[in-house]
């Protein structure tokens, strides 16, 4: 059921952003400011210490208002970009009054009743939202999605095992902070080149991170869990098969923190139902709905975080079928995980909704 927000900007659907001061809400205002004009009012929301700041959207300074139930009020479409706590208890309030809400949280992602939607992958899905909310896949699962899902499409997934190499914007702003920290505590030394030696110049200030990050890979992501898995990696598992319909599908990933700002990147071994060829995967991946392919390793062209940072697609290199196994591809795919990784992402579902509102 849609909210009574469309009796304002030409009849426009009204949208809420809910966590507008963080840094996905930061990326999500630009890309609202960005894409097809199609909202009426838009609300930015936040927590009460940052209520009444100004915030930039459409060219048009907008004052933050605090989360109450009040500020959905006639809301038609509700973008969550908060802690996991918070959405679970403010998600259904929302959807209760009326709102379709989008959550970027990992509240709602595994729940039946919830679709976990990626629209070039399975925007049907959208539509089947019983209990009003629609949830955002995590950023690692969307670096990797759009590409793996155009390959199911043609030659039908069978096994996945992936790595990846993930950028410190996903763990907020303070691991942005952290990694800014330590470089500059590294930069110009010989640091680095015997062992130790990064981690006491660092000391205890490795932020969101058990180890330094700067000159270093950190082999973790998330929390931990059974038999040695982290939370991360797990999501990476679930959240492939509900979004490709494939809830059998044997999934091997290790997450790992690399001295990236934003974008992430993959590796990724994908097996196929038949026998695959390069060409073929070239063709769907060149074609592809927001895909980009980067691939001509002879010339140093393949797709790397710093290039990718900033734009929309995923972007994929190193496109060869493995070795030893003709009914498997190797893939290298890099991703801006604020942007499709989170923001782009849930601004793309709320169209979707918009779309199909009286």
């Amino acid at each position: 059921m849609a909210g009574s927000g469309q009796t304002g900007r030409s009849g426009r659907p009204t949208l809420a952003v809910v966590g507008a001061t963080g840094a996905v809400g930061t990326v999500l205002l630009q890309i609202l400011s960005q894409r097809a004009d199609i909202w009426g009012e838009i609300r930015l929301v936040a927590s009460p210490r940052s209520a009444g700041r100004k915030l930039a959207v459409r060219g048009e300074e907008t004052e933050v208002v605090a989360l109450t139930e009040e500020v959905f009020d006639g809301v038609d479409v509700a973008l969550f970009d908060v802690p996991d706590e918070i959405a679970g208890r403010w998600a259904p309030l929302a959807a209760a009054k009326g709102a379709v809400v989008v959550d970027n949280s990992g509240t709602f992602r595994m729940d039946p009743d919830v679709p976990l939607v990626v629209p070039e992958v399975n925007p049907h899905a959208v539509r089947m939202r019983p209990r009003g909310i629609i949830a955002n896949p995590s950023c690692t699962t969307l670096s990797m999605i759009v590409a793996l899902g155009a390959l199911h499409a043609e030659f039908g997934l069978r096994e996945l095992v992936a790595s990846s190499y993930q950028a410190v914007s996903g763990a907020g702003r303070e691991g942005v902070a952290t990694l800014r920290r330590q470089l500059s505590l590294v930069a110009g030394t010989e640091l680095g080149t015997s062992p130790g030696d990064v981690r006491r110049a660092v000391g205890d200030r490795t932020g969101p991170f058990p180890e330094p990050v700067a000159l270093n890979v950190v082999p973790w992501a998330g929390e931990p869990r059974d038999d040695g898995w982290s939370s991360e990696e797990l999501k990476v598992r679930d959240e492939s098969r509900k979004i490709l319909g494939l809830p059998e599908l044997p999934v091997a990933v290790t997450c790992v923190r690399v001295p990236v700002i934003t974008t992430h990147s993959l590796t990724v071994h994908a097996r196929f139902e038949g026998e695959v060829t390069v060409d073929k995967a070239r063709e769907i991946l060149a074609t592809a709905p927001g895909v980009v392919l980067f691939d001509n390793p002879a010339a140093g062209e393949f797709p790397t975080p710093a290039d990718v940072v900033g734009t929309d697609p995923t972007w994929v290199g190193r496109v060869r079928r493995a070795l030893d196994d003709p009914t498997a591809l190797e893939l290298f795919v890099c991703g801006d995980n604020l942007r499709k990784g989170s923001a782009l992402n849930t601004a793309q579902i709320a169209e979707l909704v918009a779309a199909e509102l009286p």
